[in-house]
């Protein structure tokens, strides 16, 4: 009976649920509350709600989003680095000066062991505040294939590599970020006005495009008086 009980109370939830997404109560895209929230309104467990979202999610009325992850913020704003950091910096309101100090071919037989390549074009970009103080150094590796080998003789379109890689029919699609502490050889920490042995938030960003083509490694060094990692976990859960 208790058994029972507890099943009833589930497809109570269930067929609740399901009246309203097919009365189009809840449309297409919309975002169920949280899943206290949520068993807090329908008046009842959290265990119960978690089995009756399991069973919508089987039946595909709902959809959980992988919405978790972690993205850098400058000044506490969080940054879209899908736009490029010069965008994501902009976005904020920051009034940040981008100088491009290389565009050239380089060899890289290190990188060979991760992409299967090792002839990249490198652009090498330092950001500063209006102040004039160095904020950050990024190098962005992008693969000398598909007419991008040619990039250092016609430049950027627009100044942007987000723009120009998409010319290239290059669109970002998935990747992965790595994002440590290291301090700050010589080169870079002179690049950055900085002693020697400073300590720097260090990323790793690798974008590849819709057909898994590699299209970009950026190594970054974010001052970590400004920039931060902020971590989500969990998801809201979505309808298909």
């Amino acid at each position: 009976m208790i058994k029972q009980a507890r099943f009833n109370k589930k497809q109570q939830v269930v067929n609740e649920l399901v009246r309203q997404i097919e009365s189009g109560l809840m449309e297409d895209g919309y975002v169920l509350p949280g899943e206290e929230q949520l068993a807090e309104e329908l008046g009842v467990s959290r265990s119960t709600l978690h089995k009756a979202l399991m069973e919508l999610e089987r039946r595909k009325y709902i959809a959980r989003r992988t919405a978790g992850g972690s993205v850098v913020t400058f000044d506490g704003i969080p940054l879209d680095q899908k736009k490029g950091w010069a965008q994501a910096l902009a976005s904020t309101g920051a009034r940040i000066h981008t100088e491009q100090l290389k565009l050239e071919a380089v060899e890289r037989p290190d990188l060979n062991l991760l992409f299967g390549l090792s002839h990249f074009i490198v652009l090498e970009r330092r950001r500063r505040r209006s102040d004039g103080t160095a904020i950050s150094l990024e190098r962005s590796f992008i693969p000398a294939i598909g007419g991008l080998e040619g990039l250092p003789g016609v430049g950027m379109i627009e100044d942007s590599l987000t723009i120009t890689l998409a010319a290239y029919g290059f669109i970002g699609d998935h990747g992965d970020q790595w994002i440590g502490a290291e301090p700050l050889n010589d080169e870079d920490a002179y690049l950055l006005g900085r002693p020697a042995g400073t300590v720097f938030l260090k990323t790793l960003r690798t974008t590849y495009d819709r057909h898994g083509r590699l299209m970009e490694h950026v190594e970054s060094w974010l001052d970590p008086t400004h920039f931060r990692m902020h971590h989500s976990f969990g998801a809201p859960n979505e309808l298909e």
